[in-house]
C-alpha cells in the first residue's frame, strides 16, 4: 500500500475529531503465550518485545483472564486520517494532556491515531482533546 492519509499538522489538529470509547481497555503482557493463544481473546492491539507479548483487552475479556484488576484505560480514537509519516500530532496531543496532568499511550494504527487514557481522566481528556482541535494554529 501506498502512503496515505494526512500529514499536515496545520490540517490534522483542527480535524481530529477525537472520539471517546465507552469500553474500558486493560494493557496485559505475556512471557509464554503466543499470537495465536491471544487471537480468542479478540485484542485490540498487540505488540511483540523482547519481555513478551503486551495485548490490549476490553476488561470483559481480561477478566476471563484474571486480569482486570490492572489499571484501565479508555481509547480516544482521532477519526481524521493521520499519516504514519504525519510529523507532531503524536506531540500536540501529548503535550496538551499532559499539560493537564493526563497521561497518554498513543497507538499509532494505519488510517488513525488511538489515545489511551485512564478511565478516571477519560472525560477530561477528551475535553482537553477537543480544545486543541478547537484553537487556530
Amino acid at each position: 500500500m501506498g502512503r496515505t492519509g494526512e500529514t499536515d499538522l496545520s490540517n490534522l489538529i483542527p480535524h481530529m475529531r477525537p472520539m471517546l470509547d465507552p469500553e474500558p481497555y486493560v494493557f496485559c503482557t505475556f512471557a509464554a503465550k503466543t499470537l495465536a493463544d491471544l487471537a480468542e481473546y479478540e485484542p485490540i492491539g498487540l505488540f511483540c518485545e523482547t519481555e513478551g507479548v503486551t495485548a490490549i483487552l476490553s476488561v470483559e475479556r481480561a477478566r476471563e483472564l484474571g486480569l482486570a484488576d490492572a489499571d484501565w484505560y479508555r481509547r480516544i480514537t482521532l477519526t481524521v486520517h493521520s499519516s504514519l509519516s504525519a510529523v507532531g500530532l503524536t506531540a500536540a496531543v501529548a503535550a496538551a494532556l499532559g499539560n493537564a496532568s493526563i497521561s497518554a499511550n498513543v497507538v499509532a494504527a494505519y488510517f488513525h491515531d488511538h489515545v489511551f487514557v485512564p478511565s478516571e481522566d477519560a472525560e477530561r481528556a477528551l475535553k482537553v482533546l477537543l480544545d486543541l482541535s478547537a484553537k487556530k494554529m
